[in-house]
């Protein structure tokens, strides 16, 4: 029976450095979602909990077969082991407080600090006494009747950052919650297990389990939050587009506008309408967050264009093939290609500049292109590009979406964005 345990021992002291050097590897390759202080923080968790389970398997081997340990090695892996996890729940404090905004100075900290420090003073108190426990000549570990003594610090520590984490619960996310949660309730259950009996090395698994549950759960709350954010600075940097819209457009625009009250009344009020529709189509672009109907798009670019023949009478001339329009797509995506081939390609010492948009369905999605017969852009012309660029980048998020570009056969360029059917830019 005895070597039963011994081997169940073994094993689970195996699995249990496995997990904890797994979690370690997990922190390194999943590091781009946390912030230097919970890197560092995982890294000495991890690293302390390897070290940890190691001396309990260490130990284990010296107790468990004939001829490999010894009273002195048994005496300093049983202290090490012991050390090591008691280290783990002050850090345990120390990272809920952080997540919760708190500073490390807190009443629950002394408090962690304390009951960890009689711990520490019981540890050392038990080298010198067969009160709590014995490594006898015979290298046989045996508790003693004050042994119940010894685990009371830690499970009073475990208890406060149970009450701890429950004041603080509304400053924590589910996840955190969550993480917080398993890593203290299961390691003191299997305390109290452990306490009550004897032979297999109970609070091992526990800790090792909990702990890399808890890092899963942290890790998966920081990318939820990491995405969440990218998901955010591209909102906000869609609206920083719609904001830079070009001043000597608007200025050209309401000159455009004032001479046109003079030589054709109904003209300017015409112009004055879709320069007012596309003002807000841009505005109104800064509140969405999700998709649009395609429809709302090709109103706005509508809106521009006819802004813009206006202005360059004669000089620039828009053909629509847009048969296909059940769809959706995010805010901005056809009319800055639009307003890019306009202001690259309208020259008054070239050929009038003509424009054909086209929207075909495919079997993935939505298909738009943008002809133009403009100069195209030499590849070393960044000023398109950037322009480009960010509409690339604002895609990102729109999972299969896509932007390519190309040179169109005798002159010009052709933009092609393709959408696909599942397309979900945000919030409906």
């Amino acid at each position: 029976m005895t070597h039963m345990i011994d081997l169940i021992n073994y094993t689970v002291a195996v699995a249990g450095l496995i997990v904890a050097l797994m979690g370690l590897i997990l922190n390194l390759f999943t590091s781009a979602y946390l912030d230097r202080w919970s890197r560092r923080f995982f890294t000495l968790f991890f690293t302390l909990l390897s070290a940890y389970v190691a001396s309990a398997l260490l130990g284990s081997l010296s107790l468990g077969l004939t001829g490999f340990g010894s009273p002195t090695l048994t005496r300093v892996t049983v202290f090490s082991e012991s050390l090591l996890s008691s280290m783990l729940m002050p850090m345990l404090t120390l990272y809920m407080l952080r997540c919760a905004g708190e500073d490390w100075r807190r009443p629950v900290m002394a408090t962690a600090l304390c009951l960890w420090t009689v711990y520490l003073a019981l540890l050392i108190f038990t080298q010198f006494t067969t009160l709590i426990y014995t490594i006898g000549p015979d290298n046989v570990y045996r508790r003693g009747p004050w042994y119940p003594v010894l685990l009371a610090p830690p499970a009073l520590l475990m208890l406060t950052n149970l009450a701890a984490l429950w004041h603080r619960r509304k400053a924590l996310s589910l996840r955190q919650r969550w993480a917080f949660a398993l890593y203290l309730a299961v390691p003191l259950v299997c305390m109290i297990i452990q306490m009550l009996s004897y032979g297999l090395l109970m609070i091992v698994i526990g800790t090792t389990m909990s702990a890399l549950f808890m890092f899963v759960f942290i890790i998966t709350d920081q990318m939820s939050r990491y995405i969440a954010q990218q998901q955010e600075i591209a909102r906000q940097q869609a609206s920083i587009l719609v904001l830079q819209m070009r001043p000597h457009f608007i200025y050209n625009t309401m000159m455009s506008i004032y001479y046109l009250c003079r030589q054709d009344a109904e003209k300017a009020q015409r112009v004055t309408l879709d320069f007012t529709t596309y003002l807000r189509k841009n505005f109104t672009a800064i509140a969405k967050e999700g998709d649009i109907p395609f429809t709302e798009e090709l109103e706005h670019t509508r809106a521009y264009l006819a802004v813009e023949q206006v202005r360059f009478e004669g000089e620039l001339f828009v053909t629509f093939d847009t048969p296909h329009t059940a769809f959706r797509l995010p805010p901005l995506t056809l009319q800055p290609i639009v307003e890019n081939a306009v202001k690259h390609g309208v020259d008054p010492e070239l050929e009038p500049l003509h424009i054909t948009i086209r929207t075909r369905a495919t079997g993935r999605g939505s298909e738009i292109t943008v002809e133009d017969t403009g100069p195209g852009f030499n590849p070393t012309d960044d000023e398109p590009h950037i322009a480009l660029a960010n509409l690339r980048e604002r895609l990102k998020p729109v999972r299969g979406a896509s932007l390519e570009i190309a040179p169109r056969e005798g002159g010009g360029t052709v933009v092609r964005v393709s959408i696909p059917n599942e397309a979900k830019g945000g919030k409906p």
